[in-house]
């Protein structure tokens, strides 16, 4: 019951002003700063009153926002970083954000942006290992089911991985679930949170609407249309956007949620649960290393890794569905680095 009630203190956050319950400030790294997500991603957390410095990062652009940025009136620093500069933007830094890598387009899915953003991810997981090993790193470069285990062998072979300090961000799916269950039953989306377990592509996205009071009660087409939506919920934007880019506003606002929940929990902040996509034991058995769910953060990075809970006979078939499907994708990225 505790751990439900963080999770829905935790999800509620306002949109407009993060929570700011302890003094502790952070230095945190953008690695992809110029990008579609980077640049919503850099302002964000320049509103976030954890962060004391932001170090901006990437092939081209990046110098460009931060002196963009800077101009916010909040009170931290910023400093932009050309291709050339990457050991620079990552001294000292104590959480990295990487959401670099190219964007879906109409027609593709996340698996086909791996063989770009894999090694794009893999390069940047190395600098960090190099530079700024004890960092926290939280990965939004898709595909996230396979480029978190690339971030993790690619630390493990530099000899500083601690899965308790590596995260990928499936925020999204969370902050979906809740918007479309919202539009369903017509209440107020900081009423509908919803738990989404597994990974963050199509059937390995698993929402637990029967742990919703307002979910539990979606039945027969809606239930199925509402799953579907939530699993391909970014398709919606590829189409929309025409070939112009996929979700990066809305996973902008899902990075900095989930940013801001990480430095709480590093500020020892008590009571931090949040779904994320963490080496976990809870399907190890079955040969799935890596999986989402609700994880308790806090000065370590992750502190507990949460049971899923009661599962409706539905939510059981969606599992099912999922662990075959991450397995290939968590083995996907290994082989990758392997």
């Amino acid at each position: 019951m505790l751990a439900r009630t963080a999770l829905r203190t935790s999800l509620r956050a306002p949109a407009r002003a993060f929570s700011s319950s302890s003094a502790r400030q952070t230095k945190v790294a953008v690695l992809g700063a110029g990008g579609g997500i980077g640049q919503p991603l850099s302002l964000l957390l320049k509103l976030d009153p954890h962060v004391t410095e932001l170090s901006l990062y990437d092939i081209r652009g990046a110098p460009g926002v931060a002196a963009d940025v800077s101009h916010v009136d909040t009170d931290s620093k910023v400093k932009g970083f050309a291709a050339d500069q990457l050991d620079a933007a990552l001294e000292g830094v104590e959480v990295v954000v990487i959401p670099a890598g190219v964007p879906r387009k109409p027609g593709m899915t996340r698996d086909d942006l791996f063989n770009t953003n894999a090694s794009i991810v893999r390069d940047l997981a190395a600098a960090v290992a190099r530079v700024a090993p004890n960092a926290h790193l939280a990965i939004i470069s898709n595909p996230v089911n396979s480029t978190v285990p690339i971030v993790a062998q690619t630390l493990a072979k530099a000899g500083v991985f601690d899965p308790r300090r590596l995260f990928g961000i499936t925020m999204l799916d969370v902050v979906r679930s809740a918007r479309f269950l919202s539009e369903i039953t017509n209440a107020d989306p900081k009423e509908t949170t919803v738990t989404v377990v597994g990974g963050h592509s199509g059937a390995t996205i698993v929402p637990l609407l029967s742990q919703s009071p307002f979910g539990k009660n979606i039945t027969g087409e809606a239930y199925n249309q509402l799953i579907h939506r939530i699993q391909f919920g970014g398709d919606e934007v590829v189409k929309a956007k025409d070939g112009a880019g996929s979700a990066t506003l809305s996973m902008a606002y899902a990075g900095a949620r989930f940013t801001n929940a990480l430095l709480r929990g590093l500020a020892g902040e008590k009571g931090v649960v949040i779904p994320t996509y963490v080496r976990s034991p809870l399907f190890e058995d079955q040969g799935v290393e890596y999986f989402s769910s609700n994880v308790e953060l806090g000065p370590n990075g992750v502190e507990q890794i949460l049971p899923l809970g009661p599962l409706s006979a539905a939510e059981e078939k969606l599992l099912a569905a999922c662990l075959p499907d991450l397995k290939k994708n968590i083995e996907k990225g290994k082989a990758f680095v392997a």
